[in-house]
């Protein structure tokens, strides 16, 4: 096991699943794409400019060549990825609006993450870690996650969660999202996360049932086109996402959870709009581009001045 200098160990941690969308074109057309809801906030962070490792398992063939050269391509820390001679985890998701995904992935590499081979002194620096997505719904995974995400929690890492309902998240799920949403100093739920896992509550009931389980972490809501909600205590605020030329929304909800987190790493003493401000100027400059792409930071930029100029 190699060790890792201090002064060169990731700040943000993305833990969790990267796979290979295989993405419905119609008339018997597919193409496939890499991505994962985890990897996506990595990526988005790295293209931020915030030093960023992504902690996962990927397969040793062509698909798991795609990731890795991705992720090297944004300047992801790899010393945290592993390789592991598995099958890739790949997402099957169906055009319609919103897409439906199916996963197929028994055995698959994802599965087979093993933190205990994680270079010593590799979370030296840690400040922030990113948990969600399916990757704690899927088992052995997710027993291991949850344990990893608590033992960071110990060492004063903040923790940030968003759940990503996809239909695999049953009632079995139930404990997973209460304990995770009771480490986190960050929650993000969207509004059809809320419909999918409290399918008998109204939205506001579910968003209440969510803030109950940790009352004191930032809690962002997203609405899509219709805007956003960034929760802190008793605080509250508001805001319409930016009218942009929207191109594909896959990837829109993980790249808002890392303009959160750029923005109460990079500005923490910001007032809560500003905060929210970032989140939905990266989701929506991740619009722009066709396929779950990093938010171009300039068009974040620019985004966020717009917001804030709209607010003063």
């Amino acid at each position: 096991m190699n060790d890792v200098t201090t002064n060169t160990t990731p700040l943000m941690l993305c833990a969790g699943e990267a796979l290979t969308d295989m993405i419905d074109q119609g008339g018997e057309r597919w193409v496939s794409r890499v991505g994962g809801s985890v990897w996506n906030v990595a990526r988005a962070l790295a293209v931020l400019g915030e030093p960023t490792a992504f902690a996962g398992a990927i397969s040793r063939d062509r698909f798991g060549d795609a990731l890795w050269a991705a992720s090297e391509e944004v300047g992801l820390d790899l010393r945290l990825l592993q390789r592991v001679e598995r099958s890739p985890l790949l997402a099957v998701v169906e055009k319609c609006e919103p897409p439906r995904y199916f996963f197929i992935g028994d055995d698959s590499a994802d599965l087979h993450f093993d933190p205990a081979q994680l270079p010593a002194g590799w979370a030296d620096s840690l400040r922030w870690a990113h948990f969600g997505g399916i990757s704690l719904a899927r088992e052995p995974l997710a027993a291991t996650l949850v344990a990893l995400a608590a033992q960071l929690k110990e060492k004063g890492v903040a923790i940030s969660y968003d759940p990503n309902y996809r239909k695999l998240m049953d009632e079995r799920y139930t404990p997973t999202l209460e304990r995770m949403a009771g480490l986190a100093d960050v929650i993000k739920v969207s509004d059809d996360d809320l419909r999918g896992l409290f399918p008998k509550l109204e939205l506001d009931q579910a968003l209440q049932r969510v803030r109950a389980f940790n009352p004191a972490a930032y809690c962002l809501l997203t609405r899509g086109g219709e805007g956003a909600s960034l929760y802190h205590g008793a605080q509250r605020c508001d805001a319409r996402a930016p009218r942009v030329e929207v191109v594909d929304t896959v990837g829109a909800g993980d790249a808002s959870v890392a303009g959160l987190l750029h923005s109460l790493a990079r500005h923490p003493g910001r007032p809560l709009l500003s905060h929210l401000h970032a989140a939905l100027a990266a989701g929506s400059a991740a619009c722009l581009q066709a396929g779950a792409t990093p938010p171009p930071p300039a068009a974040m930029h620019r985004l966020f001045e717009l917001l804030q100029g709209e607010t003063s």
